[in-house]
């Protein structure tokens, strides 16, 4: 299952979860500049349990190196493709729990999971001495706010049914749910053997949730409406879902597109995903400039099969300017 977007839109530019994920670019820039020294760096600045346990590994480093380990571990990666699935499932999740954090307390929010999850590692695997890299803890920190969040969202996921690409919309609490269910049965299989840090992710998990309900009793910065006033999108998400109603014997099919005022006055483009009965249907639309609240689109031909089962009928979108 690969996640493409949630259905819940943010309000406001993901500023800190977009900076987050260029420090991440740039750590793994510095980190593959090492080239054949690389074992020696992530063994230094990622985190290392047997560091922290064993005297003798601990004696070649100093204090303010293993503080820093806490922290420079969550932004290394072992590869391209686990950098590129962090930074995706963060791109997914990150805006929506910024949204209601606000920049400031989200990044705070962010590191302090990652750092808990680190040391759900460590006291979960003392005598290790395989490097853990990667920011999946402080994601999973930041799933586990979404779930508490957002458990009624829809997170539009495909499944490749061998070369068919397959589109369906998964309740977020189930998609999250499985996701831990899976990290459980892994963690409980691995006997704490090396490989990926189940146990990261799991407890980065549980402590988002822990988190978010904590900073709900804390007072936000001054500085966070400033900044949700410079942030506030122009633009809504550029892929949407249309769920439409077909009433009755009506050929016809009916359903509504979200656009920004700033969108109804240029134009704009929307790639809709429109789910009916068994057929997920993928389709490019064109908003023109000028538009008004609660005009309405056509697009003929995407409606329901007649009675000959040869023609359709059409998809008619009213049209609803929204911040």
């Amino acid at each position: 299952m690969i996640p493409l977007r949630d259905t819940t839109p943010s309000r406001n530019i993901a500023v800190a979860t977009y900076s987050i994920i260029g420090l991440n670019l740039v750590a793994y820039w510095v980190q593959i500049a090492h080239g054949n020294q690389l074992d020696q760096f992530i063994y230094i600045y990622g985190l290392v349990p047997a560091r922290y346990s064993v005297p003798q590994l601990s004696a070649y480093f100093t204090m303010g190196q293993q503080l820093f380990s806490l922290v420079s571990f969550m932004f290394l990666h072992g590869g391209f493709w686990h950098l590129l699935s962090n930074m995706w499932s963060l791109y997914i999740f990150g805006d929506n729990v910024e949204d209601y954090l606000g920049p400031l307390r989200y990044v705070v929010f962010y590191l302090l999971c990652g750092f808990a999850s680190g040391l759900s590692h460590l006291l979960l695997n003392q005598e290790s001495n395989i490097p853990t890299i990667g920011a999946s803890g402080a994601i999973a920190g930041v799933m586990g706010a979404y779930f508490l969040l957002h458990p009624n969202a829809r997170i539009l996921t495909l499944i490749p049914i061998i070369i068919i690409p397959y589109f369906i919309e998964i309740p977020a609490f189930f998609f999250l749910g499985f996701w831990l269910f899976l990290q459980i049965i892994n963690a409980a299989g691995s006997h704490g053997a090396g490989g990926i840090a189940w146990w990261a992710h799991i407890g980065g998990f549980i402590f988002g949730i822990i988190f978010l309900k904590l900073f709900n009793a804390l007072p936000s910065f001054g500085m966070t409406s400033g900044i949700r006033r410079i942030t506030a999108k122009k633009k809504s998400h550029r892929l949407q879902i249309i769920r439409a109603i077909g009433p009755g014997d009506d050929p016809h099919l009916y359903g509504t597109i979200i656009i920004t005022p700033h969108e109804a006055r240029t134009g704009v483009q929307k790639l809709v995903n429109i789910p009916w009965g068994f057929q997920k249907r993928m389709v490019r639309i064109t908003v023109p400039p000028g538009i008004e609240a609660g005009s309405q689109l056509r697009l003929k031909g995407l409606g329901k099969l007649m009675g000959d089962g040869n023609d359709k009928g059409d998809l008619f979108l009213k049209v609803v300017v929204r911040q």
